[in-house]
């Protein structure tokens, strides 16, 4: 199946800093996948490149098979598209309800059954002025406007800032039901609790590059920790065997992220008379710590 979004080579630089570098990801159809990293790893840059916001250095990117660095395929793709960024920004002039019958009109797919029902759930008040809202309600009536817009494709960059539990909850739900109903989900986050809970992908991304690229699935199946403990102090240059990701050691003991052919590393590792070796499932947390301090 065709994926929905997709980057090649994506980059963009401000001056010296070069804040996305070489992205290449692919987002299936009908699918979450998250786009995992810490403040300041290039999540959002990367997500406005795709909505057309900011040029690429280079690279490009495609949606519904159209490249998001022209100006007619860009208006095509937000047409098909619910963004939300990182800041929420709505118009604070205007009153709950009015923002909502203003979004509405421009949208024929409009969900008012949706809308109705998220209204109440969120406890969201009509009349009251946007500006006056809290943070924690404009985020929720910023994804109450994508939720009920009828998209094909949404994507949030940190949807659930400024929320508390059982909002959190709620917004995770939400997003569950639209995967289900067909629609396809990439959203950005550093709350590996809410990626773990949803995706169906994850992408890992670590100063402007992707670190890891895999179905939760086979991150919770295929990744392991391995321990070995030698009997003398050893370097890690003899160890760059098939799956391993990181190797690090300390005096005897070397420790080894393996993303697969774990049965294979361990065999050869019995073969060096080693003093004990251990295997150990990791959690997308242990992954994301070990990878970003690799």
């Amino acid at each position: 199946m065709a994926p929905i979004a997709e980057t090649f080579d994506l980059r963009k630089t401000y001056g010296a800093v070069e804040a996305v570098r070489g992205i290449n990801l692919r987002v299936g159809a009908n699918s979450v996948c998250a786009f995992l990293g810490q403040n300041g790893a290039g999540k959002s840059t990367t997500l406005r490149m795709l909505m057309g916001m900011i040029r690429p250095t280079s690279g490009t990117g495609r949606i519904f098979g159209l490249d998001v660095a022209k100006e007619e395929d860009s208006v095509r793709i937000r047409e098909r598209t619910a963004f939300v960024a990182e800041d929420k920004r709505l118009y604070e002039y205007m009153t709950v309800a009015q923002i909502l019958r203003f979004t509405r009109s421009f949208f024929p797919a409009w969900r008012q059954d949706l809308e109705q029902k998220v209204l109440k759930q969120f406890e969201l008040p009509l009349d009251r002025k946007i500006r006056k809202l809290s943070k924690g309600m404009r985020t929720k009536l910023a994804l109450l406007l994508a939720f009920a817009r009828g998209s094909d494709l949404l994507i949030l960059d940190e949807p659930t800032e400024g929320l508390d539990p059982v909002a959190i909850e709620q917004v995770l739900q939400m997003i569950v039901s639209l995967v289900a109903e067909g629609a396809t989900v990439f959203f950005s986050s550093h709350q590996i609790a809410e990626v773990e809970q949803i995706s169906d992908h994850v992408v890992m991304i670590d100063h402007g590059k992707i670190v890891l690229d895999a179905t939760m699935d086979s991150v919770k199946s295929d990744y392991r920790h391995i321990q070995v403990v030698f009997s003398e102090p050893v370097g890690t240059h003899d160890f760059d065997f098939v799956g391993v990701e990181r190797v690090s050691a300390e005096g005897p003991v070397v420790s080894l992220i393996a993303s697969g052919n774990v049965d294979q590393i361990v065999e050869r590792f019995r073969n060096m008379r080693v003093n004990n070796i251990d295997v150990a499932p990791l959690s997308l947390k242990e992954i994301f710590l070990e990878t970003v301090k690799g």
